[in-house]
């Protein structure tokens, strides 16, 4: 589980081109809100901004800083058993799942309907279940725990979800990580 790529695959998927890191690092780094943050990268990733997710640990909880929504829906204890976000957050280590409906996780937060000011929400509304899912710690210099950052792909099954995620990624994943551990509302 940790830092694995699910070996489900269908086929490859072509993924979209990348920016070199350094102005990946640049673009991420201009963000000046949790908001502004989510929607570079879920443009980076290919996703809707609804499926980024960014958590603060606060006193032995993550607690939702994005989506929006999310805020009022609870926190995840860092001891809990069954949420992806508690283990990314205790043992400090990436992860990937192509085959996400196969992981035994807590699915509560997926019940939580998201409304996004974008047309292509409203046409992919049911469509709450998570099919994919990378998941990165945010550490400070100490390697101290700030967070979680996730992102992930809905559907209403594997292949109605888009592409999966590759290694590369989860590399991106981290490097995005890096540069929000700098950034002032998750310290």
């Amino acid at each position: 589980m940790q830092g694995k790529q699910n070996s489900e695959q269908a086929g490859t998927a072509a993924t979209p081109a990348r920016a070199p890191n350094a102005s990946v690092e640049h673009v991420l780094s201009l963000a000046a809100t949790p908001q502004q943050f989510c929607a570079a990268l879920a443009k980076l990733f290919g996703v809707r901004p609804t499926e980024v997710a960014l958590m603060r640990l606060e006193k032995g909880l993550l607690s939702f800083v994005h989506p929006e929504q999310l805020k009022t829906a609870g926190s995840i204890p860092v001891s809990s058993s069954s949420a992806v976000a508690a283990h990314t957050a205790s043992t400090k280590k990436t992860e990937l799942f192509n085959a996400f409906v196969k992981v035994k996780h807590a699915s509560i937060f997926e019940s939580v309907k998201l409304n996004s000011a974008e047309s292509e929400d409203v046409e992919r509304t049911g469509q709450n279940a998570i099919q994919k899912l990378m998941s990165a710690p945010v550490l400070d210099p100490q390697r101290k725990v700030l967070g979680v950052v996730q992102v992930c792909r809905k559907g209403f099954d594997v292949a109605t979800a888009g592409p999966d995620f590759t290694l590369d990624d989860l590399q991106q994943l981290e490097l995005a990580a890096k540069v929000l551990s700098k950034l002032p509302f998750v310290q």
